[in-house]
């Protein structure tokens, strides 16, 4: 499933990913050098005082991440507990600490924020420091449970638990650290992870794993809000801007759409005329898409949200993992 964030190459170990293959062993040596220097100084790494949960990837492309972190903070809900989420903020014009309220603008703090602050309902705080962000979090908001979408290799960031999201169809690619491979550390860091949750299939190595279950289609603006919404059978325009477009294009066929797709660069910032595709068809695009356009007053555009559904086993392996970077904060 090649990408423009994830080259064909990424699959195979052919002529380009070997030529490559020196600048992979350097990244290599720089990620292991680093995460060595963290660990000979401990006193480097910021501990906050709540429970730190750290859901990432090895590998760059999109995992399907933010459904996931989703569940955990609707689970840990379900427990009692308060969560708060951080994140960078990819694409934010603010380098944080910021907080981020479910209308704020996705071009100052990241469509990823955006959706998951509108979403969950729960604090959520981005920062390219995620420390810093976390303690942010932490002093504004009554919050008793830190998770972090993504940050695996944001080292300075304590962590109780560390979960990493494996994508079934792509795996780990080549296995190759960047450029000659999709990874950005190597692939034997899954052994130190407490989770390894496959999106879309029992993937081997995995703990669990879970599916993205599509919902009805949403209105994207005020204009297509009073129309009828592309039902399965018709043909639609697909628009993604995300890690992995071809994901959201086999979900669409999935649910029997036809599909006239339209991917575009993962955290894409959209101009209305980009959305007007000839010949006319409603436009179907990813939530995370959809909080770039609500302000478009276009009509027939919608978006088509997404729910992780984690197998009853690894629902409770991801239940168990809660409690654990609750038990582990009280130990440390």
């Amino acid at each position: 499933m090649p990408s423009a964030t994830y080259p064909h190459f990424w699959h195979q170990h052919g002529a380009l990913s070997r030529l490559l293959l020196p600048l992979s062993l350097l990244y290599r040596a720089a990620a292991w050098r680093r995460r060595r220097w963290y660990a000979a100084h401990p006193d480097a790494v910021q501990w906050l005082a709540a429970p730190v949960l750290v859901v990432g990837n090895l590998s760059v492309g999109g995992t399907g991440k933010t459904p996931l972190v989703i569940w955990l903070v609707e689970e840990a809900r379900r427990r009692g507990l308060r969560p708060g989420v951080i994140l960078r903020g990819h694409g934010a014009r603010q380098s944080g600490p910021t907080a981020v309220a479910d209308g704020a603008d996705p071009i100052d703090v990241g469509d990823e924020a955006v959706l998951l602050a509108r979403r969950t309902g729960a604090p959520v705080v981005i920062g390219r420091d995620r420390a810093a962000a976390g303690q942010h979090l932490l002093e504004r908001f009554d919050a008793d449970l830190l998770i972090s979408d993504d940050g695996l290799q944001h080292l300075r960031l304590g962590r109780d638990v560390e979960i990493a999201v494996v994508d079934a169809g792509r795996g780990l690619g080549n296995r190759r650290c960047l450029p000659a491979g999709p990874l950005r550390e190597p692939a034997d860091g899954l052994a130190r992870m407490d989770g390894v949750i496959a999106n879309g299939a029992p993937w081997p190595g995995a703990d669990g794993w879970f599916a993205l279950r599509a919902g009805e289609p949403m209105p994207v603006g005020m204009r297509s809000a009073n129309n009828t919404p592309p039902a399965p059978g018709e043909w639609v325009h697909a628009v993604a801007g995300i890690g992995n477009p071809e994901r959201f294009f086999a979900t669409l066929r999935r649910l029997g759409f036809e599909v006239e797709p339209h991917p575009f660069p993962d955290h894409h910032v959209y101009r209305p005329e980009e959305l007007r595709f000839a010949p006319a068809a409603p436009v179907v695009m990813t939530e995370k898409d959809a909080v770039k356009c609500a302000g478009f007053a276009l009509p027939g555009v919608w978006q088509l949200p997404v729910r992780a559904e984690p197998s009853p086993d690894t629902a409770n392996r991801l239940g168990g993992l809660l409690e654990l970077a609750c038990r582990r904060a009280k130990e440390r």
